[in-house]
Protein backbone atom coordinates (compact mmCIF):
# COMPACT_ATOMS: atom_id res chain seq x y z
CA UNK A 1 0.00 0.00 0.00
CA UNK A 2 1.36 3.58 -0.82
CA UNK A 3 2.55 5.04 2.01
CA UNK A 4 0.66 8.61 2.58
CA UNK A 5 3.71 11.35 1.35
CA UNK A 6 5.00 13.21 3.99
CA UNK A 7 5.15 17.41 4.67
CA UNK A 8 7.22 18.89 6.87
CA UNK A 9 5.28 21.41 9.29
CA UNK A 10 6.23 24.34 7.14
CA UNK A 11 5.14 23.26 4.35
CA UNK A 12 1.37 21.83 5.05
CA UNK A 13 0.36 25.07 6.97
CA UNK A 14 1.36 26.83 3.83
CA UNK A 15 -0.40 24.39 1.75
CA UNK A 16 -2.87 24.64 4.14
CA UNK A 17 -3.15 28.48 3.85
CA UNK A 18 -3.21 28.52 0.14
CA UNK A 19 -6.42 26.04 -0.16
CA UNK A 20 -3.96 23.46 -1.90
CA UNK A 21 -4.86 20.72 0.28
CA UNK A 22 -7.99 20.33 2.96
CA UNK A 23 -7.31 20.33 6.49
CA UNK A 24 -8.35 17.40 8.51
CA UNK A 25 -11.49 16.71 9.95
CA UNK A 26 -12.29 17.71 12.75
CA UNK A 27 -12.64 15.14 15.77
CA UNK A 28 -16.10 14.74 16.93
CA UNK A 29 -16.93 13.66 20.31
CA UNK A 30 -19.47 11.20 19.62
CA UNK A 31 -20.31 10.26 23.30
CA UNK A 32 -20.80 13.70 24.05
CA UNK A 33 -23.50 14.29 21.24
CA UNK A 34 -25.22 10.99 21.36
CA UNK A 35 -26.18 12.45 25.49
CA UNK A 36 -27.12 15.43 24.50
CA UNK A 37 -29.34 14.20 21.90
CA UNK A 38 -31.16 11.99 24.75
CA UNK A 39 -30.99 14.64 26.98
CA UNK A 40 -32.88 16.98 24.78
CA UNK A 41 -34.82 14.07 23.60
CA UNK A 42 -36.14 13.11 26.97
CA UNK A 43 -36.35 17.25 27.56
CA UNK A 44 -39.14 17.09 24.78
CA UNK A 45 -40.54 13.99 25.75
CA UNK A 46 -41.22 15.47 29.29
CA UNK A 47 -42.67 19.30 27.32
CA UNK A 48 -45.54 16.72 25.21
CA UNK A 49 -46.28 14.58 28.65
CA UNK A 50 -46.85 18.01 30.40
CA UNK A 51 -49.25 19.37 27.20
CA UNK A 52 -51.34 16.78 27.76
CA UNK A 53 -51.69 17.26 31.32
CA UNK A 54 -52.78 20.21 31.02
CA UNK A 55 -55.06 19.94 28.21
CA UNK A 56 -57.07 17.66 30.67
CA UNK A 57 -56.77 19.44 33.55
CA UNK A 58 -56.09 23.47 32.31
CA UNK A 59 -55.80 24.15 36.01
CA UNK A 60 -53.35 21.61 36.93
CA UNK A 61 -50.30 22.62 39.52
CA UNK A 62 -46.97 23.28 38.71
CA UNK A 63 -45.05 20.01 41.09
CA UNK A 64 -41.25 21.76 40.31
CA UNK A 65 -39.01 24.02 38.48
CA UNK A 66 -38.83 22.06 35.29
CA UNK A 67 -42.82 22.01 34.86
CA UNK A 68 -42.56 25.71 35.31
CA UNK A 69 -39.74 25.82 32.64
CA UNK A 70 -42.13 23.69 30.32
CA UNK A 71 -45.00 25.37 30.95
CA UNK A 72 -43.32 28.72 30.12
CA UNK A 73 -42.09 26.75 26.87
CA UNK A 74 -45.87 25.78 26.29
CA UNK A 75 -46.91 29.55 26.20
CA UNK A 76 -48.12 29.65 29.71
CA UNK A 77 -48.07 33.01 31.50
CA UNK A 78 -49.21 33.92 34.76
CA UNK A 79 -50.21 37.73 34.99
CA UNK A 80 -49.04 38.81 38.01
CA UNK A 81 -51.23 42.37 38.48
CA UNK A 82 -54.48 40.21 37.52
CA UNK A 83 -54.20 36.91 38.70
CA UNK A 84 -56.10 34.86 41.04
CA UNK A 85 -55.86 32.74 43.99
CA UNK A 86 -56.01 29.36 42.12
CA UNK A 87 -53.39 30.91 39.36
CA UNK A 88 -50.71 31.59 42.12
CA UNK A 89 -51.92 28.35 43.44
CA UNK A 90 -50.33 26.60 40.76
CA UNK A 91 -46.63 27.64 41.29
CA UNK A 92 -44.40 25.76 43.39
CA UNK A 93 -43.93 27.14 47.09
CA UNK A 94 -46.78 29.24 46.99
CA UNK A 95 -48.09 29.54 50.45
CA UNK A 96 -51.36 30.63 51.28
CA UNK A 97 -50.43 33.53 53.21
CA UNK A 98 -48.77 35.29 50.18
CA UNK A 99 -51.54 34.26 47.82
CA UNK A 100 -53.59 36.24 50.42
CA UNK A 101 -51.39 39.03 50.59
CA UNK A 102 -51.17 39.28 47.16
CA UNK A 103 -54.28 39.62 46.62
CA UNK A 104 -55.47 42.17 49.29
CA UNK A 105 -53.00 44.10 47.70
CA UNK A 106 -54.44 43.65 44.29
CA UNK A 107 -58.11 44.16 45.39
CA UNK A 108 -57.06 47.55 47.04
CA UNK A 109 -55.67 48.43 43.37
CA UNK A 110 -51.71 48.32 44.31
CA UNK A 111 -49.88 46.66 40.95
CA UNK A 112 -46.38 45.25 40.79
CA UNK A 113 -44.10 46.68 38.46
CA UNK A 114 -41.53 43.78 38.34
CA UNK A 115 -39.69 41.06 40.14
CA UNK A 116 -37.93 42.97 42.21
CA UNK A 117 -41.30 44.14 43.78
CA UNK A 118 -42.72 40.38 43.98
CA UNK A 119 -39.21 39.44 45.87
CA UNK A 120 -39.73 42.76 48.14
CA UNK A 121 -43.76 42.20 49.05
CA UNK A 122 -43.59 38.63 49.71
CA UNK A 123 -39.89 38.00 51.51
CA UNK A 124 -39.11 35.62 48.66
CA UNK A 125 -36.25 33.86 48.68
CA UNK A 126 -34.00 34.73 45.50
CA UNK A 127 -34.36 30.56 44.68
CA UNK A 128 -37.94 30.51 44.51
CA UNK A 129 -38.61 33.76 42.11
CA UNK A 130 -35.90 32.21 40.13
CA UNK A 131 -38.09 29.22 39.69
CA UNK A 132 -41.46 31.38 38.75
CA UNK A 133 -39.89 33.71 36.66
CA UNK A 134 -40.59 32.06 33.49
CA UNK A 135 -44.07 32.16 33.79
CA UNK A 136 -44.35 35.59 35.58
CA UNK A 137 -45.61 38.49 33.01
CA UNK A 138 -45.69 41.88 34.50
CA UNK A 139 -48.03 44.19 32.79
CA UNK A 140 -48.91 47.04 33.97
CA UNK A 141 -52.24 48.82 33.89
CA UNK A 142 -52.81 52.42 33.55
CA UNK A 143 -50.06 55.14 34.07
CA UNK A 144 -46.19 54.60 34.09
CA UNK A 145 -45.14 52.58 36.91
CA UNK A 146 -43.14 54.60 39.79
CA UNK A 147 -39.29 54.49 39.51
CA UNK A 148 -37.32 52.19 41.67
CA UNK A 149 -37.17 52.88 45.67
CA UNK A 150 -34.54 53.25 48.20
CA UNK A 151 -33.88 52.31 51.36
CA UNK A 152 -36.74 50.84 53.19
CA UNK A 153 -38.00 52.45 56.29
CA UNK A 154 -39.38 50.58 59.48
CA UNK A 155 -42.92 51.31 59.57
CA UNK A 156 -42.92 49.83 62.96
CA UNK A 157 -39.85 51.61 64.42
CA UNK A 158 -39.38 54.83 62.64
CA UNK A 159 -39.47 57.82 64.42
CA UNK A 160 -41.63 60.43 62.79
CA UNK A 161 -38.43 62.35 61.22
CA UNK A 162 -37.91 58.55 59.73
CA UNK A 163 -41.32 57.96 58.47
CA UNK A 164 -41.04 61.50 56.64
CA UNK A 165 -38.76 60.01 54.26
CA UNK A 166 -41.47 58.13 52.58
CA UNK A 167 -43.38 60.08 49.61
CA UNK A 168 -46.78 61.33 49.75
CA UNK A 169 -46.72 60.80 54.06
CA UNK A 170 -48.24 64.34 54.87
CA UNK A 171 -48.77 65.24 58.52
CA UNK A 172 -52.37 64.06 58.61
CA UNK A 173 -50.82 60.56 57.17
CA UNK A 174 -48.51 60.72 59.68
CA UNK A 175 -50.70 60.87 62.66
CA UNK A 176 -52.48 58.29 61.93
CA UNK A 177 -49.35 56.07 61.30
CA UNK A 178 -48.31 56.47 64.66
CA UNK A 179 -51.84 56.27 65.86
CA UNK A 180 -52.63 53.01 64.22
CA UNK A 181 -49.36 51.73 64.71
CA UNK A 182 -49.66 52.13 68.56
CA UNK A 183 -52.60 49.81 68.63
CA UNK A 184 -50.32 47.22 67.31
CA UNK A 185 -47.43 46.73 64.64
CA UNK A 186 -48.80 46.29 60.89
CA UNK A 187 -48.18 43.17 59.46
CA UNK A 188 -47.82 43.88 55.83
CA UNK A 189 -48.11 46.79 53.27
CA UNK A 190 -51.64 45.48 52.46
CA UNK A 191 -52.50 45.86 56.47
CA UNK A 192 -50.47 49.13 56.05
CA UNK A 193 -52.77 49.98 53.44
CA UNK A 194 -55.89 48.58 54.94
CA UNK A 195 -55.71 50.66 58.51
CA UNK A 196 -54.33 54.12 56.85
CA UNK A 197 -56.88 53.77 54.07
CA UNK A 198 -54.13 54.99 51.35
CA UNK A 199 -54.50 55.18 47.63
CA UNK A 200 -52.98 52.21 45.35
CA UNK A 201 -51.00 55.11 43.81
CA UNK A 202 -49.32 55.77 47.42
CA UNK A 203 -48.73 52.25 48.33
CA UNK A 204 -47.10 51.22 44.70
CA UNK A 205 -44.44 54.17 45.72
CA UNK A 206 -43.66 52.71 48.99
CA UNK A 207 -43.24 49.13 47.45
CA UNK A 208 -39.28 48.53 48.55
CA UNK A 209 -39.50 51.65 50.94
CA UNK A 210 -41.14 50.05 53.76
CA UNK A 211 -40.19 46.87 55.61
CA UNK A 212 -42.12 45.23 58.94
CA UNK A 213 -40.01 44.22 61.57
CA UNK A 214 -41.50 44.17 64.56
CA UNK A 215 -42.42 47.11 66.83
CA UNK A 216 -39.85 48.13 69.84
CA UNK A 217 -40.74 46.39 73.32
CA UNK A 218 -42.71 48.71 75.72
CA UNK A 219 -40.69 50.38 78.37
CA UNK A 220 -39.12 48.19 81.13
CA UNK A 221 -39.61 48.94 84.39
CA UNK A 222 -36.41 50.12 86.89
CA UNK A 223 -35.72 46.84 89.61
CA UNK A 224 -37.18 48.92 92.50
CA UNK A 225 -40.39 49.81 90.70
CA UNK A 226 -40.59 45.73 90.16
CA UNK A 227 -39.75 45.25 93.89
CA UNK A 228 -42.33 47.93 95.21
CA UNK A 229 -44.99 46.59 92.97
CA UNK A 230 -44.57 43.20 94.35
CA UNK A 231 -45.12 44.63 98.27
CA UNK A 232 -48.47 46.43 97.39
CA UNK A 233 -49.28 43.18 96.39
Amino acid sequence: MASRPWLDPLARRLLLASGQIKPPPAPTDTADTATSAAENQAEAVERELLALRLAQNPGLPFRNATEVRHAAALGWRLDVNRATAADWGRLPGCSAEQIDLLLRLQKGGVQLSGPQDLEQVLQLERATLRQWLPLLSFRWYGETPPPASPAAVAVNQASASGLAQLPELNAERCARLLRERARGPFRDLADLRDRLGLPAAVVEQWIGRVSFEPGPAGPSLPPGSRASQGRRA
